[in-house]
């Protein structure tokens, strides 16, 4: 894993905006992984799932780092640098996740 990426110092600890996609809990959708913004908590779904809501609040927020959220993977991407991350830490689950694949 790289750490050429010039924003690690935007990862902060965060607390999980929910436990699930929160766009796809609202919507009554399904995921297949779930990513966690390391700016502000926001919880996504992966680029493999039909609505890539976690590509979506990178697009509308600018916020670079996300982790690998569900299950725990160990890792973080930048989307601006397009590069898998060692993070200083990962963060804990609210509990347990709700499953839909």
């Amino acid at each position: 894993m790289s750490n050429g990426c010039g924003h690690l110092m935007t990862v902060n600890r965060v607390t999980p905006g929910s436990r699930g996609c929160e766009e796809c809990l609202k919507a009554g959708s399904w995921w297949v992984h779930l990513r966690l913004c390391r700016s502000c908590g926001h919880v996504g779904c992966c680029d493999d799932s039909p609505n890539r809501h976690a590509t979506a609040h990178f697009h509308a927020t600018h916020h670079p780092v996300i982790e690998g959220y569900d299950p725990p993977e160990g890792w973080g991407w930048c989307y601006v640098d397009e590069v898998f991350l060692d993070l200083p830490d990962q963060t804990p689950q609210l509990g347990p996740i709700p499953r839909f694949v």
